[in-house]
């Protein structure tokens, strides 16, 4: 495990390094941020309590989403773009045959990335918020634990679904298409452009049982304290087994992705 946490590490330092573009990025998180937030206080003006939150709420949910999208990397990207091209190249081949799990070292790096996205682009446009909006920020300190191990689950999630994205390399060698359907459904089904809470009837139920619902949405309402005992526990469960169904499916997919390359190689 210590390899995987060096990978973690170097993924962290990685986009570190690219400073202009953190700023540029808190820039344009902060920016969408006061755009969708006066947009939810007009709407929020003309049907409070809409979706089950009120004014502050639904301000909270507008900065934790611009905290998360790069987090979670919900319109993609990051290590799935990487990966595709080097599917494409035929690159793969050397990670398939080197001595480390091939899943695990990838999510490890994306782990890395999503703690310095966190950090770096996170922190400070909520910062922003706070200061100009009433948010409904917890005052219990244990909400805040809570609410990071469900952004954890969420990365998770985010990362098994990028993989499965990523795989589809192998077979269609040109994976863009995919990897555009994958950001709509992804921008769509996690809760960016509204609160899943909004959508109605079969399509809200729908909705929250994908589980793109658990990059936003569930760490939202985690911090907002509607999940709070057997809830929250209910919730992780949730969130942990589409993590483990979606890894699960991305090791069988790999494993016949590699079966695949060792006959072409023989």
């Amino acid at each position: 495990m210590r390899l995987y946490a060096v990978v973690a590490a170097s993924g962290f330092r990685r986009y570190a390094t690219y400073r202009i573009a953190t700023f540029a990025g808190i820039f344009t998180n902060t920016v969408f941020g006061f755009i969708l937030a006066y947009t939810y206080v007009a709407l929020w003006d003309e049907r409070p309590g809409l979706g089950g939150y009120d004014q502050a709420q639904a301000l909270t949910y507008v900065w934790l989403g611009q905290a998360l999208l790069m987090t979670c990397a919900v319109m993609g990207g990051s290590f799935q773009d990487e990966l595709i091209e080097r599917i494409r190249t035929g690159d793969v081949a050397i990670d398939l045959y080197r001595p480390v799990d091939f899943q695990l070292w990838w999510l490890a790096g994306d782990l890395g990335r999503a703690a310095f996205h966190l950090l770096g682009r996170g922190v400070v446009p909520v910062v922003f918020g706070a200061v100009a909006f009433d948010l409904a920020l917890p005052s219990d300190p244990l909400v805040w634990p809570a609410f990071l191990l469900s952004v954890l689950l969420a990365v998770v999630v985010s990362f098994a679904i990028r993989f499965l994205v990523a795989l589809s390399a192998f077979w269609l060698l040109d994976g863009a298409g995919v990897v555009q359907m994958a950001m709509l459904v992804g921008l769509f089904f996690s809760g960016q452009l509204l609160p899943l809470t909004l959508f109605p009837g079969a399509l809200g139920t729908l909705a929250r049982a994908l589980p793109w619902s658990s990059m936003l949405q569930v760490p939202a309402d985690v911090l907002l304290g509607k999940h709070t005992g057997w809830g929250l526990v209910q919730a992780y469960a949730f969130q942990a087994g589409w993590a483990a169904a979606l890894l699960a499916l991305g090791r069988l997919l790999q494993g016949v992705a590699t079966r695949r390359v060792v006959v072409q190689g023989g």
